[in-house]
């Protein structure tokens, strides 16, 4: 990893980009990346990707010795700081942009190479950021109350929300559910979550079909023996018709029973038989490549295809899914399927996802969780969006970082002082968004003594270190790794927060200049 006395003197001679500094040709640098300011990439090029970039600012050179490919996993970059003295080669790595001395250190080694699909005003594929998406559990016929859930869950972060359409009643109310979300300014793409009947709908209620965004097909649902193929070619017919992509949909409780027997068979005739569990994997994936290919040749593109293949045990999730992209290039959907409720079910989901995440494996993502009763449906939202910033994939809302407290934490005020301030920024955020672009990139620390308090509030953009137990009554504030205050007194938190504004004010508001003039 970088050596803290050298990240310093870059951070000092302006060679290091404020996190999440905006690249000229809009790419986002992510938090950490040694991008520099006003660095040049290839028109199109995501800079954390190991694009060719080139760019000259305070003695400082960078040139990509990789492949001049915007996918390439990690380009072999040479950094020859001049100005500071330093040289040596770095990895850029795909999802964090932090630097490292080896392939072995490198947060995650490339994204999975999938193709582009246009969903809405959503593009899928592996030169774009995972997308969050979630799925409304209201009676879809219900308007008013489908509306509501799906306005609630796209400002919980949701930028792809699913509908059940399972009967007439539920086709014929789309048109209207998207017509009152355009009402109240929200675009959202709405994917068509169909079973069983989805090629009659599409078929009796057009204006269902035009309104939805996506489609969503499950294999094993869409008819039975000689029904099958002839439901299917419908069911894509008219996705093709209306011009709109497919999700091919495959889940491990409802595998098409024919090519499950015939794999089966075909795995008792093998001189060393696998296992069922694995023979059932291999049959979700035959079973979602397949019908792609069943679908291409129907008529469907191949940039209109979006795979996923869901089971609800981790292990397994994670050998299909490694397996499935080593495949195909279609853009991959992940998600543990009934994943549960409470804590389990947020670990389970976390664990698997982080793991296909971490290899680059994954365009879009759903947290399946059941909610608590009498609890809304934004969980599954945020432990997404949560897991893509942990990851530093995506970057949704100013991290705060606040230590667990131990003895030496006298009272549990530094608590308090972190949840105020998370609460703070939630309120604010909507309007900092508009006002204040990259304020998602922001890092906070609220820490609670002297142990590590300086240290990881100096790692902070802004951070406080409050006096712990027998501690001196005053609490060091830093700003971009310098001490520049000490509070004092009871309104500690009050005037935390001031200074949290005004830091915001100022450094976004001059991101958003600099970025108007380049």
């Amino acid at each position: 990893m970088l050596d803290m006395n050298l990240h310093n003197d870059l951070k000092r001679s302006g060679a290091m980009c404020p996190k999440g500094a905006m690249c000229p040709k809009g790419a986002m640098c992510p938090k950490g990346a040694m991008c520099l300011k006003g660095a040049m990439c290839p028109k199109g090029a995501m800079c954390p990707k190991g694009a060719n970039m080139r760019a000259s600012l305070s003695g400082l050179n960078v040139r990509s010795e990789g492949k001049p490919h915007v996918r390439q996993a990690a380009g072999l970059c040479m950094l020859q700081a001049s100005a500071i003295g330093y040289t040596f080669p770095l990895k850029w790595t795909l999802a964090s942009g932090l630097p490292s001395m080896s392939d072995s250190d490198a947060f995650i080694s490339g994204r999975h190479e999938t193709v582009a699909v246009r969903i809405g005003s959503v593009t899928l594929g592996s030169e774009y950021p995972v997308v969050v998406q979630a799925m409304t559990d209201t009676p879809t016929a219900d308007v008013t109350a489908t509306v509501a859930q799906t306005e609630t869950l796209v400002r919980a972060g949701s930028e792809m929300v699913r509908l059940t359409v399972n009967d007439r009643e539920a086709a014929a109310a789309v048109p209207r559910i998207h017509e009152q979300l355009l009402s109240r300014n929200i675009s959202v793409p709405l994917i068509g979550d169909f079973h069983y009947n989805g090629h009659k709908l599409l078929a009796e209620y057009p204006e269902c079909a035009k309104a939805l965004d996506k489609y969503r097909v499950n294999p094993g649902n869409v008819g039975r023996g000689k029904a099958r193929d002839p439901h299917f070619t419908q069911f894509i017919e008219l996705a093709c018709r209306h011009r709109k992509p497919v999700r091919i949909g495959v889940n491990w409780g409802s595998l098409d029973p024919v090519l499950l027997t015939e794999l089966m068979d075909e795995n008792a005739k093998r001189d060393t038989p696998r296992d069922a569990v694995e023979v059932q994997c291999e049959a979700m994936i035959e079973s979602a490549l397949r019908s792609a290919e069943m679908a291409e040749e129907i008529g469907l593109p191949h940039d209109a295809i979006v795979l996923s293949c869901k089971v609800s045990r981790v292990p397994l999730l994670v050998q299909v899914y490694t397996e499935l992209a080593k495949r195909c290039n279609y853009p991959l959907h992940l998600g543990l399927t009934e994943a549960g409720m409470g804590t389990r079910a947020i670990v389970s989901s976390s664990a698997a996802l982080a793991i296909l995440l971490r290899r680059g494996i994954g365009d879009t993502i759903r947290v399946s969780l059941t909610p608590e009763p009498g609890h809304d449906r934004t969980g599954e939202v945020r432990v997404a969006c949560d897991l893509l910033q942990s990851m530093d994939l995506r970057h949704f809302m100013p991290a705060v970082t606040a230590c667990p407290g131990c003895g030496r934490t006298s009272s549990d005020y530094f608590q308090r002082l972190a949840q105020n301030i998370e609460r703070y920024i939630e309120g604010e955020m909507p309007v900092w968004k508009r006002q204040y672009p990259g304020v998602e990139n922001l890092s906070v620390a609220v820490m609670g003594c002297v142990v590590n308090g300086p240290g990881e509030s100096r790692q902070a953009d802004i951070g406080i270190s409050l006096p712990g137990s027998n501690e001196r009554p005053s609490a060091p504030v830093y700003i971009d790794g310098e001490r520049v205050k000490t509070l004092s007194g009871e309104n500690i938190a009050e005037n935390f927060q001031e200074m949290l504004l005004a830091y915001i004010k100022q450094r976004f508001t001059q991101d958003a200049a600099r970025q108007r003039i380049l």
